[in-house]
């Protein structure tokens, strides 16, 4: 009987290594765009969204963000003094913690601590998400819901009838505490109502500016430097923008 061409051995040692490359290409953007940008802004995320995130590449088109393990963001910039690409980059890098991502822009540095300051919007919460108010469902008639989805309700933990084509509440439903995490439930009924409890928003941690260096101080009237931090573990964010 001939062997099945499907009937092949694979040696795991010859897996590709896209991995790799792509924490290379990272690290060449990032340098190749040092050339390009006179500012470095280090930001946190408060309830990330993807869709948000390319909001804000489309408004900021003339700038360029990027988003990737914070171990390769750091190596592109330099952990130490000795291998820092530009001067004071390496205290840049050591503020690479947590879910967090790079700017960089010729935007002047008080323009763009200012619209950051301003900028949020709006999102649906997702579970986890510790909720900022007390939130009550009056006992009967519920209007806004269309009667197909009155078996979705209940198995969402709501006590619900189905009452002439008219979904009741059988009796007042607090959906949620304030400062208590949401359960996925309870995330659901939120979105159904239409409620949204979260906040995304970007937080402008520190920056750099070629020539300057390192600056801690964000407020809008002084760009006086601070000391270095100490360094910690990494976390991950999405991938690189490209």
């Amino acid at each position: 009987m001939p062997k099945s061409k499907r009937d092949k051995k694979v040696s795991l040692t010859k897996t590709n290594k896209k991995g790799l490359v792509l924490k290379q290409k990272t690290i060449e953007d990032i340098r190749n765009s040092l050339t390009k940008y006179e500012n470095i802004f280090l930001f946190t995320v408060d309830n990330m969204r993807n869709t948000k995130l390319k909001d804000l590449r489309s408004e900021w088109k003339d700038s360029r963000f990027f988003f990737g393990k914070n171990k390769v963001m750091s190596v592109a910039l330099g952990r130490t003094k000795t291998d820092e690409v530009e001067d004071q980059l390496n205290l840049l890098s050591k503020h690479l913690k947590g879910q967090c991502g790079l700017l960089m822009t010729n935007r002047d540095v008080i323009d763009v601590l200012q619209w950051f300051e301003n900028y949020h919007a709006t999102e649906y919460a997702r579970s986890g998400f510790i909720a900022t108010q007390d939130i009550v469902l009056p006992a009967g008639p519920l209007k806004d819901f269309s009667h197909t989805i009155e078996p979705h309700l209940r198995r969402l933990g709501l006590p619900t009838s189905l009452e002439k084509g008219v979904i009741h509440l059988l009796k007042e439903y607090q959906i949620c505490r304030k400062g208590s995490p949401l359960t996925p439930e309870q995330a659901s009924i939120l979105k159904l109502l239409g409620n949204q409890m979260a906040e995304f928003k970007l937080v402008i941690k520190c920056h750099w500016t070629k020539g300057k260096g390192f600056h801690r101080d964000l407020n809008v009237q002084s760009d006086s430097e601070d000391e270095e931090d100490d360094d910690g573990e990494d976390d991950t964010m999405e991938q690189d923008d490209t």
